[in-house]
């Protein structure tokens, strides 16, 4: 329980700062009281979780193999390979960010977004797409020191890049009035100066080196067998999110300005939660490849009620100030009406998707990865398409919950799959 929770605590206090500082962001933007403007952070968040799920499955391949290998006493192969992989990793998501910066006004269109509100997320988008391989270079190398148990040093480069993220907002939206193109230039700010304080660190750790060609193939295979399902995992989340969003756009801008709050929120709120996906394989691996497998069970047992204490609090801190969170960000009608809804009562529904993300971490971790990619698209498709589709039918209200009713069953489902797993090691 020590180790989970000091690995899942500093990334935790890590990931928060991140997410704490883009809640501020969105805080900023909200305070140019343009409903057009924040409706834009909504659509283009939706895309952007797309691009950031492939680049966390790469992530996890990385963390999964390396951590095995460190366990098994082969570091100096774990360098090699990292090193060869961080090739493919930048190399695919660069053709990502162009991509989707190239199709920008498409997807958006294909959202739901007109007008203003697609005028300016394509801005937004042209910007911070490009720059998708700064985002995965930066993510790699927190996956690296993970795996070699440096949590403090992977927290203190994330909280690097909410600082300056955290300076330059404010002098960039309302100093230089450049609105959402002054927060995306923050924000490539940002992942800039992570990458150079990542890379300063893990070279410490002898866990990077100049890639070297002969690496890169089996790089690839090995960790491949890893990030491709986890890729194909973390897909299905942010396309479940497109799929609510598309059906939220129906009911106007205010509506789509609830669901982004809700959006900002949860990533602050639950940090705890989401850092023991990144935080809790590594140690998994590290034992599966030592052998002691009965410390596999208590870390999954250890980052259970860790989510179920986590959850707890925040539940009771969201439904005690919602009525603050609304007016903070200027919320009206529906929108308000959709925050005040999650922050009573569905915020409980993070349980389940805790019990679903760390049963996904063990399945990736311990040679299971299609478990994971199998109930995260479950969860996507037949736990997210009939629900909303019918809660669509009683308002923005009725798809909140119906995407919460196909968590529980899915998240319950995954973590019971999770322990058998397990007990057939």
């Amino acid at each position: 329980m020590r180790h989970v929770a000091v690995m899942a605590g500093t990334g935790a206090i890590g990931m928060m700062a991140v997410f704490a500082v883009d809640l501020l962001n969105f805080y900023y933007i909200s305070h140019l009281r343009d409903p057009a403007l924040t409706a834009a952070i909504g659509f283009a968040t939706a895309i952007s979780y797309v691009q950031l799920s492939v680049c966390i499955g790469m992530m996890i391949g990385l963390g999964a193999v390396t951590g095995r290998l460190i366990g098994a006493c082969r570091s100096i192969r774990a360098r090699h390979l990292a090193s060869g992989f961080l090739v493919v990793m930048l190399f695919s998501s660069a053709i990502l960010g162009i991509l989707t910066a190239l199709l920008a006004p498409e997807l958006l269109e294909a959202l739901g977004a007109t007008g203003e509100a697609q005028s300016q997320a394509t801005g937004f988008l042209h910007i911070i797409a490009p720059a998708l391989p700064l985002t995965c270079f930066g993510m790699a190398q927190s996956a690296l020191l993970r795996a070699v148990g440096d949590a403090r040093r992977a927290m203190q480069v994330t909280l690097i890049g909410a600082m300056i993220s955290a300076i330059m907002d404010p002098i960039m939206i309302f100093g230089l009035h450049l609105g959402l193109t002054g927060a995306a230039i923050s924000t490539i700010i940002s992942r800039s100066a992570v990458v150079v304080a990542g890379f300063l660190c893990v070279r410490e750790h002898r866990m990077i080196e100049w890639p070297r060609l002969w690496a890169i193939a089996p790089a690839t295979r090995q960790i491949g067998k890893v990030a491709l399902p986890a890729i194909a995992t973390n897909l299905a989340t942010p396309l479940g999110t497109v799929f609510v969003t598309h059906f939220m756009s129906r009911f106007g801008l205010e509506a789509i300005s609830g669901q982004a709050t809700i959006d900002r929120i949860v990533p602050v709120a639950f940090a705890l939660v989401f850092a023991l996906t990144g935080s809790v394989g590594p140690i998994m691996s590290q034992n599966l490849g030592a052998g002691q497998v009965h410390r596999v069970r208590e870390a999954l047992v250890s980052a259970l009620k860790l989510t179920a204490l986590c959850v707890a609090i925040t539940w009771f801190l969201l439904a005690l100030f919602h009525q603050e969170i609304v007016h903070i960000f200027g919320l009206r009608g529906i929108g308000a009406d959709i925050v005040t809804l999650f922050c009573e009562w569905l915020v409980a529904s993070y349980f389940f998707v805790g019990l679903l993300f760390v049963a996904n971490t063990a399945f990736n971790n311990l040679g299971h990865a299609f478990y994971s990619t199998g109930f995260n698209w479950g969860r996507a498709t037949l736990g997210t398409i009939p629900f909303v589709w019918i809660g669509a039918h009683y308002g923005p209200i009725g798809i909140l919950y119906g995407q919460s009713l196909g968590v529980v069953i899915f998240g319950t489902a995954a973590v019971l799959v999770a322990f058998r797993v397990i007990r057939a090691l």
